[in-house]
């Protein structure tokens, strides 16, 4: 057992990234979250993987900031994370090559029922929820809207590999428009806490690309370093 898992039990306000006290994230760990989106794009990128933006890499304080709030409960996490998601959806659409202006409706890919029961509550759409809500502060309108659903059993993704994941997923997602707000002025943007393979983003594309509301972009907190990464400025390292 870690010392910063038994941090999180005596005291949540410990930072996860260095275990600093006294708030949720460090100002030094909080940085790492800051960082201007880019675009990524999984090493070798799955068919339908949509346009994506991310603010930071899945390593060091952002790794161990997405893991204590999924698994160990810190909800207290929320608020930092949700902002880096909200600059991701901004950029996302902000970079778009759709030319519409309607709201933008953040849709969260599905979490397993398992995963959710495991965790207490679904982690990706209260995260959604929180960058909507942070996004309307700043003057854009926008909302989450769980217009996706898992259509069949899926296997837990960690550990996969980039074809394993997309055979555990494919097909495995519906998308009910009838959820999301009529006419097609609405930008739909499909988010996740983290993008590894892509083969989850691209699946939640597909399924809505099938049910006639295609997300312009997709948005995520933080990308894993291991995948290649495509600039805003086009180049790739």
């Amino acid at each position: 057992m870690s010392p910063h898992f038994l941090l999180d039990l005596v005291l949540p306000s410990f930072c996860p990234g260095c275990a600093a006290p006294g708030r949720p994230l460090c100002s030094s760990c909080a940085a790492a979250l800051t960082g201007p989106p880019r675009a990524v794009l999984p090493n070798p990128p799955p068919a339908g993987f949509p346009t994506c933006r991310a603010v930071a890499d899945y390593e060091g304080p952002v790794r161990s900031a997405l893991i204590a709030y999924k698994e160990r409960g810190r909800r207290d996490l929320l608020a930092p994370l949700a902002m880096a998601l909200a600059a991701a959806v901004d950029a996302a659409v902000t970079t778009a090559p759709a030319a519409q202006a309607g709201p933008v409706i953040l849709v969260p890919v599905p979490s397993r029922a398992a995963a959710v029961r495991a965790r207490g509550t679904d982690t990706t759409g209260r995260l959604a929820a929180a960058a909507g809500r942070l996004l309307r502060r700043c003057g854009r309108p926008a909302q989450a809207v769980a217009a996706l659903r898992l259509s069949r059993t899926t296997g837990d993704s960690a550990g996969l590999g980039a074809t394993a994941r997309l055979a555990n997923l494919s097909g495995a997602m519906v998308a009910d428009s009838g959820r999301l707000p009529p006419g097609a002025a609405a930008r739909i943007v499909i988010v996740d806490d983290l993008v590894t393979t892509g083969a989850t983003l691209a699946e939640a594309a597909r399924a809505l690309a099938v049910a006639g509301r295609p997300a312009v972009a997709a948005a995520v907190v933080a990308a894993t370093v291991r995948r290649s990464r495509v600039g805003l400025a086009g180049g790739a390292r």
